[in-house]
């Protein structure tokens, strides 16, 4: 008898920590390797380990952090293939306070050749059983993160991005429920990765139904050669279990992203209440134009103002300019110098929107360097929205973005940045990467992005950043660690905008999501909702408008002015509080959702019926995670209810 369980093929039926390829496992392996002789037979043997009382940052990638925590522990597992030897260390970080556990890999080639890394995935979970639904946040560009709950099933189910970005498709998360597991109650696990471009998050139901999940980079397109003494780190998964349902996972992953992912001056500080120029304006814009919208701005008390595409190079309209980071003093005359110091004097920061990452075919960086992009010889190079991707995998590129975007930063006074990113990867490819390594090039890209933007942020920490790419295509915990929120959708739609907001909730919290009230009839989807229902769904998160408000009646201003100030007053707590999902808007016609703040004290409830309906009777709408013996008085309205009577009888929604 082995005394291994290798000979006798028990190793399919034995749950694993971190499964290799080529022995008696048959299922989907967590790493696979390549070597010299052609053989891809891994055999990792225990070798080890090591406590640490704290946690290490990732070499080269946003990860969570600590920060004076003295309940975090990091087990280091050492592994080995003797044959090879190729040494492997599993990094399992524990967030005691927060109640979730990091998973990272590095691969260490300690042989004398060259070894392919094929698969390397961050972490990998057998389970005893499949009794479970499998819960995906999938969608497309402007119907971002719907919430999508099957029933597990024999064989393979999976999300992945093969675009070079996270994606609009899938999001890099997945969990498995219980069938009978609720907002409020039953056992979820969650796996989230922080990352922003290829991954794969997937569940095998075996032959035994069994259940072995997994998440980390795409196997797919990626093969990355290890050199003598070269090291490969995986990115980090965040796992966490909840056995309070699926708020109970949520407000896991708000609070540790929120305090130990995103970082930054803004973590802590409330957000400002903006207005972009973008469905107001388009690129049909002048300083003249940006300054009246910024008066009338300041006279109802928004706080930011954010100057959107169409300012720099020959940019008036979407074919041109990309790269070429000066200003158009066509249009804004004098400069953003000048421009910047106006806006400020009438009483607001200013913004600015940046797509660093991108270059048009139609520019002056493109004509001295049209091998910059990615692409290969001889292909050709797709230019969705009339634009390439620059290749972050090369330096001089790297170096270019942050010394043309600082010199930006540089030249006013610049309180917020709008980095966008609005096409995927084609033709994938660097001209600075031998033949060998030309299937890292997805991977370089991103620990080019990531240089660049440690690089930027850590130069500009007073500047507030926030990410973008087509509104919600790169939505994910590694642009977080960068940049403390993200444009939730380009869809503005309010009525659209609450699945796209209830499903981002599912991982996110509110502070990350921006939201906007924007013009009616709507420019996405055609739709006329009144202004009070725009303004209750925008105020989900961090709040702003998107169109022309000098174009507003005077009565319109006056419901904005309100917003305005009924947002200041409760923005701490929809910012900083702990959220709760009521109604769902993938279930029912009416929406519901409550914040509560941290000291209990204030409680935020928003409800929205999506569609009119005749003849109908509104139930009313039962709260939760309330003290049953506590009183609590409705604000301007001075009743007073119960918490056992708000959690079981419910509030009557005013009709």
């Amino acid at each position: 008898v082995s005394t291994d369980n290798i000979e006798a093929f028990q190793l399919e039926t034995i749950s694993q920590e971190y499964p290799s390829f080529g022995n008696t496992d048959l299922r989907s392996p967590a790493i696979e390797l390549e070597f010299e002789d052609g053989s891809t037979i891994t055999d990792l043997r225990y070798d080890g380990y090591k406590i640490y009382e704290t946690k290490f940052p990732l070499e080269g990638l946003p990860s969570t952090y600590v920060e004076n925590d003295k309940d975090v522990e990091t087990l280091e597992i050492y592994l080995k293939d003797n044959l090879k030897d190729i040494k492997v260390i599993l990094m399992y970080s524990v967030f005691e306070n927060f109640n979730a556990i990091t998973k990272a890999v590095k691969i260490i080639n300690k042989s004398n050749e060259d070894v392919y890394i094929l698969r390397a995935l961050s972490a990998n979970v057998d389970f005893k059983q499949d009794d479970f639904d499998f819960i995906q946040l999938s969608g497309a560009w402007a119907r971002e993160r719907y919430i999508i709950r099957s029933n597990l099933r024999a064989g393979i189910q999976s999300v992945e991005s093969r675009r070079g970005a996270s994606s609009h498709a899938h999001n890099p998360f997945m969990a498995l429920v219980r069938k009978d597991t609720t907002e409020q109650n039953g056992d979820v696990y969650g796996f989230s990765l922080v990352y922003s471009g290829n991954f794969l998050a997937s569940v095998e139901v075996d032959m035994y139904n069994k259940a072995r999940a997994q998440i980390g980079i795409n196997p797919f397109d990626f093969k990355w050669l290890l050199k003598k003494g070269e090291k490969f780190q995986t990115p980090e998964a965040v796992l966490v279990y909840s056995s309070n349902g699926l708020t109970g996972m949520s407000q896991i992953y708000h609070n540790l992203y929120s305090k130990r992912l995103c970082k930054g001056r803004y973590r802590d500080r409330v957000r400002p209440i903006l207005i972009n120029n973008w469905e107001a304006t388009y690129f049909d814009f002048d300083e003249v134009k940006i300054k009246e919208i910024a008066k009338e701005a300041s006279k109802l008390g928004i706080e930011l103002f954010v100057l959107d595409d169409g300012w720099f190079g020959k940019r008036n309209d979407d074919t041109t300019s990309l790269g070429d980071w000066f200003v158009n003093k066509e249009k804004i005359k004098g400069g953003l110098g000048k421009l910047s110091k106006e806006i400020n004097e009438m009483g607001l920061m200013f913004g600015l929107w940046f797509e660093p990452e991108m270059v048009s075919p139609n520019s002056e960086l493109y004509k001295k360097h049209p091998d910059w992009c990615i692409h290969v010889p001889g292909r050709t190079r797709s230019t969705g929205r009339n634009q390439l991707i620059l290749d972050l995998s090369r330096k001089e590129v790297c170096d270019y973005i942050i010394k043309s975007v600082s010199n930006i930063l540089e030249s006013a006074s610049i309180s917020y940045v709008k980095w966008d990113m609005n096409r995927n990867m084609t033709e994938v490819g660097s001209a600075a990467l031998p033949p060998e390594r030309q299937r890292e090039t997805a991977h370089r890209y991103m620990l080019g992005l990531y240089k660049i933007l440690e690089e930027i942020t850590t130069k500009f920490p007073n500047i507030l950043f926030e990410s973008c790419s087509g509104g919600g295509g790169r939505f994910d915990p590694g642009m977080l660690y960068y940049m403390p929120q993200t444009w939730t959708s380009d869809d503005t739609d309010a009525i659209e905008r609450l699945k796209i907001q209830f499903g981002t909730s599912l991982v996110y919290p509110s502070i990350s999501m921006c939201c906007h009230v924007s013009a009616v009839p709507n420019h996405q989807v055609g739709r006329i909702t009144p202004l009070k229902t725009r303004g209750i769904v925008a105020m989900a998160g961090n709040f702003g408008y998107e169109l022309d408000i000098t174009k507003l009646s005077q009565e319109k201003k006056s419901i904005v002015k309100e917003q305005i100030k009924l947002y200041k007053e409760i923005r701490k707590t929809i910012q900083f509080g702990d959220a709760f999902r009521l109604l769902s808007p993938f279930e029912s016609n009416e929406v519901a959702w409550m914040i509560i703040s941290k000291d209990k004290y204030e409680i935020v409830v928003s409800y929205i019926k999506q569609y009119a309906q005749p003849n109908t009777w509104d139930k009313p709408l039962k709260l939760t995670a309330l003290e049953a013996d506590a009183k609590y008085k409705i604000i301007g309205e001075g009743s007073i209810f119960g918490g056992d009577e708000l959690m079981n009888i419910g509030l009557v929604i005013p009709k």
